[in-house]
């Protein structure tokens, strides 16, 4: 049977897949990412994962997996095959990790950035399928955005696309990473809402997923932080709405666990600031924690469509 590799490398952990040409998950697995040993560690748990993968495939179907699609967690490059950045992975710089991986393979690889794979699968199979132009945002330890234009997700010119929780939503507001202020993920991430709240709260181990539930609850304090968090989601997201004009606005991540505490008064709150432009549906993500490794599957099977179109092109031409 023809499958394909499905790998998405996370921060803690990797989930991996076997996929058939239909989506369907034939074999799963899960192992833990090497977290204090360095970007080696990290990459030689990638490669040997990688190649149990491929022996299972090739021991349960009789041939070996055609392809492979990995997802990975940084700034990803893949115009060329090599410029992969992972800023939490010490050491990692300008690794080759597509070649490393066909080497070691021996089979076709393609590699993405885990935000906008598990958006391309949202836009396919979750809540973006059938929509031409839609925003995918997640909204976890920091906020980015996948730009999904008919059936893919725009990467941009050097693979840093959909930035968007470092758009600028509160200058004057706490300073970023990134060297700016009041950047939107720094005050309406599901860390920076658990953050405030734990202030709020004057409790050091209060989440997001509490303040929440503090909301639902009446609490006035918790119902002051989520509301400013929902002040700054609302600018952002007329950001991508003036910028993009999506028909739909996907919100995965943690912070979207809220469900109606999140998305009732987000949605009002966009559509007091959307002006002339058409209001787009704001709606809750669908794949959950599979997105990315779904995601993955389909790059390499998209990679197969474009390895075949390109033979017959060439067939043509001879």
């Amino acid at each position: 049977m023809r499958h394909v590799i499905a790998l998405d490398v996370g921060g803690t952990g990797m989930k991996a897949a076997l996929v058939g040409a239909d989506g369907t998950l034939l074999h799963e697995a899960r192992r833990p990412t090497p977290r204090d040993d360095g970007a080696q560690a990290v990459i030689a748990a990638v490669l040997d994962f990688a190649a149990a993968l491929h022996a299972e495939g090739e021991a349960r179907f009789g041939e070996p997996p055609a392809a492979a699609g990995v997802a990975l967690l940084g700034v990803v490059n893949d115009r060329d095959g090599i410029g992969v950045f992972a800023a939490n992975v010490p050491g990692w710089q300008d690794i080759p990790i597509r070649a490393l991986l066909a080497e070691r393979l021996g089979i076709p690889v393609s590699i993405g950035h885990d935000m906008r794979t598990g958006a391309l699968a949202e836009g396919r199979l979750g809540a973006g399928r059938g929509v031409e132009r839609f925003l995918f945002i997640a909204l976890g330890t920091g906020i980015a955005a996948g730009i999904g234009i008919e059936g893919r997700i725009e990467p941009g010119a050097n693979g840093a696309a959909g930035e968007l929780g470092h758009v600028v939503v509160r200058p004057d507001g706490p300073p970023c990473g990134c060297g700016l202020r009041g950047c939107l993920e720094r005050v309406a991430s599901a860390s920076a809402v658990g953050a405030a709240w734990a202030a709020a709260s004057g409790d050091p181990e209060a989440t997001a997923a509490h303040c929440a539930r503090a909301v639902a609850a009446g609490d006035p304090a918790a119902e002051a932080v989520w509301a400013d968090a929902i002040d700054a989601l609302a600018a952002g997201l007329l950001i991508g709405v003036r910028l993009l004009d999506p028909a739909v606005i996907v919100l995965g991540g943690g912070l979207a666990e809220a469900g109606d505490t999140l998305f009732v008064p987000l949605r009002k709150a966009l559509a007091e600031r959307v002006t002339f432009q058409n209001l787009p549906q704001l709606v809750p993500a669908e794949l959950g924690d599979a997105a990315g490794c779904l995601g993955a599957g389909l790059l390499a099977w998209d990679l197969l469509a474009t390895i075949q179109s390109e033979g017959q092109t060439q067939e043509a031409s001879a």
